[in-house]
């Protein structure tokens, strides 16, 4: 049983490497297709959307489009799409004026590296080309309609950006419970939820999957924030890759500041099992869902 389990874990493994590297090729392709951009906005992008990384939500976009049944070249559009709206999420995060971090992925963050204007432009320019690679590679007019409506409701004032507003209207306030769940499900889940929702699409699943599959990916990438907030109180700067401890001297409502570190992490494994109970009904075609969601809930960076 334990060789078994070893195996399978060791066959998802690799799985993911191969999504992995032909999310890379398509990003690649996608830079390079001969758009022209300045040199130095070019050098900008590729340095946060090429750093080294898990490229978790574009891995999870193909996953769902596998789940589902689906090719995994059609779903690399959408992957790539969302990878760019990602790393511009995590630019602008970390200026002076959000979070102000000197690290991201183990290597300076843009602004330190580029200087703050180019950042917020690399930032703006990631997102604009996000919308720019769904229509234009996206064959199916209405599918393209769809994702794009999915990565904007997903990354608009009503999911990340209202998260990000929340989270910083709430730093050095006396918040709830209600107020941390709102900025974890806005700021995070929501674009966890619009993956799996955006590759379930890709394979042309019936509506049925693509709600199963988004709720999988709401009650895990809220599961995910909050083991992010347990790592920045338990972690290291060279396990994280960037700096720790920072949220409780930025005055941040997180899980642990609010009930502990100990029921934050019931909450996690709580999580976990309602994600996996949803996508009960798919059976054996969703193990590698399984898998993902160990992997998410017992990293440790």
């Amino acid at each position: 049983m334990i060789v078994a389990q070893a195996q399978e874990e060791m066959a998802f493994q690799q799985q993911y490497e191969q999504v992995l590297q032909a999310i890379e090729n398509a990003m690649e392709e996608y830079l390079s297709a001969g758009r022209a951009f300045p040199k130095t906005l070019q050098e900008a992008m590729r340095y946060s959307l090429q750093a080294p990384g898990k490229c978790l939500r574009p891995v999870m976009v193909v996953l769902a489009c596998e789940v589902c049944g689906g090719d995994r070249t059609g779903a690399l559009p959408a992957a790539v799409a969302q990878e760019m709206v990602h790393t511009y999420s995590l630019i602008h995060d970390d200026l002076p004026a959000m979070d102000d971090d000197d690290y991201r992925r183990g290597q300076p963050a843009n602004h330190v590296a580029f200087g703050e204007g180019m950042a917020i432009l690399a930032g703006d320019a990631l997102l604009t080309e996000a919308f720019h690679v769904l229509t234009l590679y996206v064959k199916d007019d209405c599918l393209a309609r769809q994702l794009v409506l999915e990565l904007a409701h997903a990354a608009g004032g009503g999911g990340m950006i209202g998260g990000q507003v929340v989270d910083l209207m709430g730093q050095n306030t006396n918040g709830d419970l209600e107020t941390v769940k709102y900025i974890h499900i806005h700021k995070t889940a929501m674009m966890f939820r619009a993956a799996m929702r955006m590759g379930a699409l890709c394979a042309g699943a019936e509506n049925e999957q693509v709600e199963m599959l988004g709720a999988y990916g709401l009650k895990l990438g809220w599961a995910f924030q909050i083991v992010d907030d347990l790592l920045d109180v338990t972690g290291t700067h060279e396990q994280m890759g960037k700096a720790t401890q920072k949220d409780q001297k930025a005055g941040k409502l997180t899980y642990p500041s609010i009930i502990g570190e100990t029921e934050s992490r019931r909450q996690v494994d709580r999580l976990k099992d309602e994600a996996l109970a949803v996508i009960g009904p798919l059976g054996e075609a969703a193990r590698p869902l399984h898998h993902l969601a160990d992997m998410l809930i017992n990293r440790h960076k």
